[in-house]
């Protein structure tokens, strides 16, 4: 209906629909409609323009309308109440999981994740995959084509640092821990031992010279250890529930952006300087110069990542590539987007950094070579436990292994909304406590939600026959309605802009109103037809909060 009053909108205005429908807006006061138009950019006086366009639509007002009245600048529309459940209701009872999806239609390239292989994922990373593979879930629901790739980091001289380390002190010792840890283990060793002896840097340098002429023994080592890293890696995954449909190695591409650079050199895109470093001169265009290759001719990480723009775009032939990167690397977007536009590359232009905040903890900002990063499987696991130790205060009689399997998909649940739920601008500080209050704005919070309209649709007898919705009157059923209505507004803002924390919003304010409606209205009573009517908007609601949580990638549970 929101549609259609857009529509309506735009036949009187030079606005297009899906403008107007942009600007509708939800009264704060249900009593001052269900939708607000703003009337500011029609005219110099706004009060008098929405007086205006109320005369000429009051001439014939369609049959979902029940009127519409001028307050201030605003033109509000109040909806017929029954005309909207019915239209919404029908519409979810009938599509189902479908119910706000979309026939987008466009190729999508998303990379997320990106770790190195010297230690293990750590909390940062996984508000990354967590941002990445909601984005990604999205994208898809609204009818596009997402291919879900990641770059594994596992070069360079902190890959060196740790496989040093483990040559001088591990003494050949076999993983006695997950791969990922056991590696990162002599990373954290290095710095500590580096600390009093700067010579291992030097070493460390010389290791990196080794593995890149090919040594044998550098090479094996660094196979060994990169295997048992890559091992642990995918435990993680299989427990977050992602996975990639391709993976990318910087050991394999980290040289072949150089014909790249000959060729910006060739187009006097690019230019040496004194030392014979190639730069990409960029000042003029917004951002600063970029060193492109050394005068050693080795390259740097942005030439690797120009060669992996092409390689993608052979790949999948994109219509849109994602880089879900945190905010401390904008510079580096900033200066490969341009310089892939002065190339003349015909993907330049439909490339976009993913950026968000970064994750902080209560102690303060976290520190891999200090060993104070708070890694992805501890933080999982101290939020399982945390956890099991609500459902056992909760529901003791349940057996051990239903409640291990309850802890899992609710700590999941609160570790994932949690990370997602703010505007991936900002920075967020993690509380584990606070992300698993099953009456706060969490995802544990939602899910229970979920549980309870399950638990009232067991209890219910299955009824059969034409649903009366002129029957749900009380004003949380209305706005129950209204906000199961707007569904698929929502989760098109969130793919349109990249933003699922819009989701996140929209599923608390969802499960805030059928609580309010729960605890306000019988469902289950003698009044048969009234609770036909009330058991299909429970079981809508019960729909749109399993399909909103699958986007987060989050268990929508039956039983909490």
């Amino acid at each position: 209906m929101k549609h259609e009053i857009a529509l309506l909108i735009s036949k009187q205005t030079t606005f297009n629909a899906k403008d107007v429908e942009l600007l509708l807006t939800v009264p704060p006061d249900p009593k001052l409609g269900d939708y607000a138009f703003p009337c500011f950019t029609l005219g110099k006086n706004p009060h008098q323009e929405a007086e205006k366009l109320q005369q000429i639509l009051s001439q014939k007002l369609p049959a979902f309308i029940a009127k519409i009245e001028v307050v201030g600048p605003y033109l509000n529309f109040f909806v017929k109440s029954a005309g909207l459940a019915e239209e919404t209701l029908q519409s979810i009872h009938k599509t189902k999981k479908k119910y706000g999806s979309g026939k987008e239609k466009k190729n999508v390239v998303i990379e997320y994740c990106g770790p190195n292989t010297n230690k293990p994922l750590h909390l940062g990373h996984l508000r990354n995959i967590a941002l990445g593979n909601a984005t990604a879930k999205i994208l898809a629901f609204r009818g596009n084509r997402v291919h879900a790739v990641n770059i594994i980091n596992d070069r360079g001289i902190h890959i060196c640092q740790s496989m040093l380390a483990y040559q001088k002190w591990g003494k050949n010792k076999k993983p006695d821990k997950k791969g990922d840890h056991f590696v990162g283990d002599y990373y954290v060793l290095f710095a500590q031992k580096a600390d009093h002896d700067p010579g291992l840097q030097k070493e460390a340098q010389e290791m990196l010279v080794q593995w890149e002429r090919g040594d044998r023994t550098t090479r094996a080592l660094w196979k060994k250890m990169t295997t048992w890293v890559l091992k642990g890696f995918k435990e993680t995954y299989h427990r977050l529930g992602i996975q990639f449909e391709k993976e990318y190695f910087e050991s394999d591409y980290y040289e072949k952006g150089k014909e790249l650079v000959q060729e910006g050199l060739k187009q006097k895109v690019f230019v040496k300087d004194s030392s014979g470093a190639v730069i990409a001169p960029l000042q003029k265009y917004g951002v600063s110069d970029k060193i492109l290759l050394r005068g050693d001719e080795t390259s740097l990480y942005i030439t690797q990542d120009m060669y992996l723009a092409a390689l993608r775009y052979h790949d999948f032939t994109f219509d849109q590539m994602i880089y879900v990167v945190a905010s401390e690397q904008q510079l580096h977007f900033q200066q490969l987007f341009t310089i892939l536009k002065l190339l003349r590359k015909p993907y330049a232009s439909k490339m976009h950094h993913l950026s968000y905040g970064l994750v902080h903890l209560p102690s303060g900002r976290m520190k891999s070579r200090e060993g104070t990063v708070v890694d992805a499987d501890d933080i999982m696991e101290e939020v399982a436990l945390l956890a099991r130790q609500e459902v056992t205060k909760r529901y003791s009689a349940l057996s051990s292994a239903e409640i291990k399997k309850r802890a899992e998909f609710i700590s999941q649940a609160a570790l994932k909304f949690f990370l997602l739920r703010s505007d991936t601008v900002k920075d967020i500080t993690f509380n584990p406590e606070e992300s698993l209050n099953f009456d706060g704005e969490t995802g544990p919070y939602v899910q229970y939600t979920h549980a309870r309209a399950c638990s009232i649709l067991r209890k219910a007898k299955k009824s059969t026959g034409k649903v009366q919705f002129n029957l749900l009157v009380q004003p949380q059923e209305h706005l129950l309605v209204k906000l199961l209505a707007d569904f698929p507004q929502k989760v098109d803002a969130a793919a349109q802009h990249y933003k699922p924390h819009l989701l996140c919003h929209y599923l608390i304010s969802l499960s805030q109103g059928f609580n309010d409606f729960y605890h306000s209205t019988p469902v289950i009573s003698d009044d048969l037809e009234l609770m036909k009517a009330r058991l299909l908007l429970v079981d809508c609601v019960r729909q749109v909060l399993d399909t909103g949580l699958s986007l987060l990638g989050i268990t929508a549970p039956e039983r909490m």
